[in-house]
């Protein structure tokens, strides 16, 4: 644990406290397949079936800092997976509302979370393109699946005035990761990083019929 907070996170740049403190308290193996534990503290994306990934460590990291996370804050996520992000967000957030296509991960996060005792996450399956209208706006949304492009409408149909999104988006195997910005009806975008992720499903990413496990 203590070896990738130092060696993957902080000396890549990442030294926000909330963001280091929050992972330091959550046991990244419980989050990945059995067959990956050992593997859970390197520093790459791993399997957690489906054709779903857990990001690397950094770009957790990155992304999370690049929220710029307030305790008061409400979030949305897009992609909830294992739930490992999720739970970092739960630590520092007031509630997340997190959304996930695939329902036997959506149902074995929510058991993630239980064991660990984090109870200010609400988790539905559906298109997480869509948002959660209910519960918007959001004062931070993220994205852990890349669409072809920023989800303009998503964004500002539910992403509060002032607020901030982080997501990736691109081709299937070339993206960039993104901080954006809402004032008003303008998105300002800011580059962060190359990224890779999973295909983003739904009306606003791409459709069914092109993902592939």
């Amino acid at each position: 644990m203590e070896k990738m907070l130092q060696s993957q996170i902080i000396d890549r740049g990442v030294r926000a406290p909330a963001v280091i403190q929050a992972m330091r308290k959550l046991p990244r193996e419980l989050f990945v397949s059995t067959e990956h534990r050992e593997d859970a503290y390197t520093d790459q994306p791993l399997s957690i079936g489906h054709g779903q990934t857990i990001s690397q460590p950094f770009i957790v990291a990155l992304m999370t800092e690049a929220l710029d996370i307030a305790s008061d804050h409400r979030i949305l996520e897009v992609g909830t997976g294992s739930g490992y992000q999720t739970a970092i967000l739960a630590l520092m957030a007031k509630h997340v509302y997190s959304i996930e296509r695939l329902l036997p991960l959506a149902s074995t996060a929510r058991a993630h979370l239980a064991s660990l005792g984090i109870t200010n996450v609400d988790i539905r399956q559906g298109d997480g393109t869509l948002g959660w209208p209910d519960h918007a706006p959001f004062d931070r949304i993220l994205l852990s699946a890349a669409g072809p492009q920023s989800p303009r409408n998503l964004l500002l149909s539910q992403l509060a005035d002032g607020g901030i999104a982080v997501l990736p988006c691109g081709g299937p195997y070339d993206q960039i990761l993104l901080k954006v910005t809402r004032t008003g009806d303008t998105l300002t975008e800011r580059f962060l990083c190359g990224c890779r992720f999973v295909k983003l499903i739904g009306q606003e990413g791409w459709p069914e019929d092109q993902h592939g496990e």
